[in-house]
């Protein structure tokens, strides 16, 4: 089964790949290792699951402008996921993303989605970023 979501886009762009999902915030600084993209949080839900070349599903960033930093150094080191939906704008995801272009010519789309789709999502999903359309194929319809 196939559903389109219209989110809003705060930083456009097309990506994919398969989400994995939490509903509590995450903080980068100390809870995602850039060299891996392992979530190393080990009181997050995700602790020990991988982000890298997923898209990740977090309500927002926990923490501070850290946050940002660690997201950028995974972009750089290509360990970074494959784009980020949340349930509302993020600064700290956004201001990674607006780096990461000017930086490396690599942006990261990031798209704010209704509370009722982003609760819908649930980890294994595949899912496809067009702009501000989210596409996702249920893993269990």
């Amino acid at each position: 089964m196939e559903r389109v979501m219209r989110g809003r886009a705060l930083i456009a762009g097309r990506a994919a790949g398969l989400a994995l999902v939490s509903a509590e915030p995450l903080s980068f600084w100390g809870g995602y290792d850039p060299q891996t993209g392992e979530i190393i949080d080990r009181r997050h839900p995700l602790s020990g699951a991988n982000a890298a070349g997923r898209v990740l599903v977090l309500p927002a960033a926990r923490g501070s402008s850290t946050t940002t930093a660690i997201l950028l150094e995974a972009i750089r080191l290509g360990t970074a996921p494959n784009a980020l939906l949340t349930n509302g704008p993020d600064t700290f995801f956004a201001l990674a993303s607006i780096v990461a272009d000017e930086l490396y010519g690599r942006p990261l789309p990031l798209v704010a989605l209704t509370p009722e789709d982003f609760a819908s999502l649930q980890s294994g999903d595949s899912v496809r970023i067009e702009d501000g359309s989210v596409v996702v194929t249920k893993v269990n319809p």
